[in-house]
């Protein structure tokens, strides 16, 4: 039988890659990489393209043999960035009266500022759905055509409970081959203002994803490929590109999603941070209970609906260049070498770099006059970039990515030490410590918003340029770092492996049963719109009892996955793994509870009922859940609720006002579903919706935590 193909590309920075990875085994048959295309009329599709056929041909892989293709893309974020973007007509809508001045003055937006003097021009009309009719609606789609409007958003108060007027709209302008947004196919969630400037804001880059998609997806379909074209989330999902033209906002951040998805693929702790470290920037964020941060993005300091990886995007990566004066070094990055057209001095020869001159240059019109070049004695100019320093001081091993010439880098680095009056090691150490001062507040900041318990923190580097940032900034903060096998590929693996991911977003204050059996169907069946296989759709509901907001998150697959990229593991392997990561000797590691699936690793305290830390490990090895003050208890669905009502009492912490709930967590089989603190008559609704379809004797964990108390 011939091998079956899954293949990935990522837009980076500096380099778009694919990887070829074979579906039954997922082993890398083979890699491609060219500079990304950012100068190409077609922008980064160009090098997408160029990329996948690449591959293709270097690793002979026949057309009919491709089982699944998806790309990141950084087109959207792109647009918004520069200004590359359409005017938008928006159509608010009401029915009159109150509902009617408000909703006015709702949909009444103002010009979108996306910084660097850019901005989305909107062009506003309303309309009393009551006395809406076919020739009223073009009359006003007609109008903001001629106002310049090249997408129409039509978007009613409370659109999200009636959706017709918005397609009456929506249909109208498709009869006028209008490109059109409707507010309501964005979000379901209330709020006209906030739903409309997302709608305003995906409106604005359709016209060019559009172009981009279909220019993509011709290629590839060129190729012989008759597969659906994937398109990376920027939450950490794929959809179907036909999904993508209707929602191309969703794509936003999708590079970083992308290096995420491919971490947890190898990394077998479930929380920490991690770095994408490219050679232009490094993105950093958030994996708790095995899952990303995500957050809403902010558009030009204006709050959206688009959910998407929370990711801090920082101009400080394995390519930044420095600058310095007299006394030493004054900064690094936000420039790279690659913005900036030179080699880095770590991947020079060393027999080039003869009789090396520091220059002072500037790489960009507008940017500082002080970044370093090195002038060689043939004219050539090379550069000195945190991987030149990080090699320097010996951090950087032979099996990391980023290794190079150390003596190349070493005599770079002597020219720029002289002129300072110091040593390399000394000028190396500045380098890092420039860098470290960038983005050590940004990982204390996250590690705070997400309640990450610091002994728990490990920093997970991905990316080329990995292991120049990571190893020192762990030993500096004393954390544990992981840098996964095939690191400088990982965004690629990523997007190769990843699931398709939709989400719905309701606002039900006392939600029911059949409230919550509603949303897990619609969720399903969007999953499902954006190609996953039914039979493997998962879906995970939070209840935020603040908001009344319920959040349906449904997960699948394009096929069915019979293997994994593991092997199975022994108690001993899975008591050591357990152990390593609690910081503690193999034999204080206890065994609580286990499945045929999962384990559950404590302490020996908890021999005694008490709560301390726990590791939920599944057969693999993969720490799907680390808490710091936990217990856990075996049962049966028939008698699940009992033993939740005891952890309940015995974790919930009473302060002066408030109650400090548990968090749950049920291992049913192979999945850890995680049941975040609610009051108890929620926390029992949707347990009851998982449990209700289990025979009563099968065999079921409940784990329950809480943030321990000084």
């Amino acid at each position: 039988m011939a091998r079956m193909v899954r293949m990935g590309i990522d837009v980076g920075g500096t380099h778009t890659k694919a990887v070829a990875i074979n579906n039954e085994t997922h082993e890398i048959i083979g890699k491609s990489s060219v500079k990304t295309t950012h100068d190409d009329k077609r922008g980064v599709a160009a090098g997408v393209v160029t990329c996948f056929q690449n591959c293709m041909r270097e690793n002979d892989i026949s057309p009919d043999s491709v089982v699944f293709v998806a790309h990141s893309t950084t087109q959207a974020t792109n647009a918004l960035i520069e200004g590359d973007v359409a005017q938008v007509g928006i159509i608010g809508m009401s029915k009159g009266g109150l509902e009617g001045f408000l909703a006015k003055r709702q949909t009444k937006l103002e010009n979108i500022d996306l910084g660097n003097g850019k901005e989305i021009i909107i062009r506003n009309r309303y309309m009393n759905v009551k006395k809406m009719t076919e020739d009223s609606v073009n009359k006003e789609l007609h109008a903001l055509v001629q106002e310049g409007a090249q997408v129409i958003v039509p978007s009613m108060a409370f659109g999200v409970d009636n959706e017709e007027p918005e397609k009456m709209v929506a249909k109208a302008a498709e009869k006028e081959k209008i490109a059109t947004a409707m507010a309501s196919d964005i979000t379901k969630l209330y709020g006209l203002t906030r739903r409309t400037r997302t709608a305003a804001i995906n409106a604005s880059i359709l016209p060019k994803m559009l172009e981009t998609a279909n220019s993509t997806e011709q290629s590839v379909r060129e190729a012989g490929v008759q597969v659906p074209l994937m398109i990376m989330r920027g939450d950490g999902g794929v959809m179907e590109i036909t999904e993508m033209k209707k929602r191309p906002v969703l794509t936003m951040l999708s590079g970083p999603a992308a290096s995420v998805m491919g971490s947890l693929m190898y990394l077998r702790a479930s929380n920490g941070v991690y770095f994408e470290v490219g050679g232009t920037t490094t993105n950093i964020g958030v994996i708790k209970n095995g899952r990303p941060a995500i957050d809403y993005s902010i558009v030009g300091g204006h709050p959206t609906y688009i959910s998407s990886l929370d990711v801090r995007v920082l101009g400080v990566a394995g390519g930044s260049m420095v600058r310095a004066n007299k006394n030493g070094i004054v900064d690094v990055g936000p420039r790279s070498a690659h913005i900036a057209g030179l080699d880095y001095s770590v991947f020079t020869d060393e027999e080039k770099i003869q009789n090396p001159q520091v220059e002072f240059f500037s790489p960009k019109q507008g940017d500082p006059a002080d970044y370093v070049a090195i002038k060689m004695e043939n004219g050539d100019r090379v550069t000195i970039t945190n991987s030149c320093a990080a090699n320097v001081l010996g951090l950087v091993k032979p099996t990391h990515f980023s290794y190079g010439k150390v003596e190349s880098a070493r005599k770079a680095m002597q020219a720029l030490a002289d002129y300072c009056g110091t040593t390399v090691e000394d000028i190396a150490k500045q380098i890092m410590e420039k860098a470290y001062a960038k983005i050590e507040p940004v990982i204390l900041y996250l590690a705070e918003k997400y309640k990450l318990e610091k002994d728990q923190i490990s920093l997970v580097g991905v990316g080329g340029g990995a292991a120049s940032l990571i190893i020192y900034f762990a030993e500096k903060m004393g954390v544990k770092y992981s840098i996964p096998e095939n690191a400088e590929v990982i965004s690629s693996i990523g997007v190769a492996l990843s699931m398709v991911r939709d989400v719905v977003e309701r606002i039900i204050p006392s939600p029911t049963k059949e409230d919550i059996s509603s949303i897990k169907m619609e969720a399903m069946n969007k999953a499902i719109q954006s190609g996953a296989t039914a039979e493997s759709v998962e879906i995970h509901i939070d209840i935020d009892p603040q908001t009344s907001k319920v959040t349906a998150i449904a997960t699948g697959s394009t096929e069915v996955k019979t293997t994994d990229l593991l092997k199975e593991c022994s108690e001993e392997e899975l008591r050591k793994l357990a152990a390593a990561d609690m910081r503690i000797d193999i034999e204080e590691a206890i065994l609580l509870e286990k499945t045929k699936f999962i384990s559950v690793f404590g302490t020996k305290s908890q021999q005694n009922g008490e709560a301390d830390a726990i590791r939920i490990l599944d057969s693999k090895g993969f720490i799907k859940v680390q808490r710091g003050f936990a217990q856990a208890l075996k049962t049966t669905a028939s008698k699940y609720l009992e033993v939740v009502q005891r952890l309940w009492d015995a974790m919930a912490v009473y302060q002066t006002e408030l109650i400090a709930r548990p968090d749950f967590y049920l291992c049913v089989g192979a999945r850890v579903i995680d049941f975040s603190a609610s009051d108890f008559e929620q926390l029992k609704l949707l347990m009851d919706i998982e449990i209700s379809t289990l025979e009563p004797d099968m065999e079921i964990i409940v784990v329950a935590a809480n943030i321990k108390q000084s």
